[in-house]
C-alpha cells in the first residue's frame, strides 16, 4: 500500500529530525504521549466554538484553515514518533484496531448509533 510507504517514510523524517537535534532523550514515550494529548488539545480549541457546519467547513477559511492543518501536523507528527519511539507499526495497529472495530460494531448493530458497544 502506498500509505504504509508514506507513513514509513514519515517516520524516518521524524526520526532523523529528533536524532539531528539530539532530542531522543526527551523522547520517552511518557513525554511523547503529554505533547500529543497537548497537541490534541491546541486542535480542539481551534475548533471548541464552531457550530458543527463551521466545523465541516473549517479548512475553507482562510485563517482558521491554515491553524487546524497546523495543529493535525502537530498530532501527526507526535503521534508518529510515540509509535517509532515504542517499535509500533503505525499503520498495522490502526489496521487492527479496525478490524477489532469491525467485530464490535457490525453494520447490523452500529448503522446509524453513536451508542457505544461493550468490549
Amino acid at each position: 500500500m502506498a500509505a504504509d510507504g508514506d507513513l514509513r517514510e514519515l517516520t524516518e523524517l521524524v526520526r532523523a529530525f529528533a536524532v539531528e537535534r539530539e532530542w531522543e532523550q526527551f523522547h520517552t514515550p511518557k513525554n511523547l504521549a503529554m505533547a500529543l494529548a497537548g497537541e490534541v488539545g491546541e486542535l480542539l480549541a481551534e475548533l471548541q466554538w464552531l457550530t458543527p457546519e463551521q466545523s465541516r467547513e473549517v479548512m475553507a477559511d482562510p485563517e482558521l484553515g491554515p491553524r487546524v492543518r497546523a495543529e493535525i501536523g502537530d498530532v501527526m507528527i507526535y503521534l508518529t514518533r510515540l509509535a517509532d519511539v515504542l517499535g509500533l507499526d503505525l499503520a498495522e495497529a490502526a489496521r487492527q484496531k479496525l478490524a477489532d472495530s469491525a467485530r464490535r460494531y457490525t453494520v447490523e448493530a452500529a448503522r446509524g448509533s453513536a451508542a457505544k458497544q461493550p468490549r
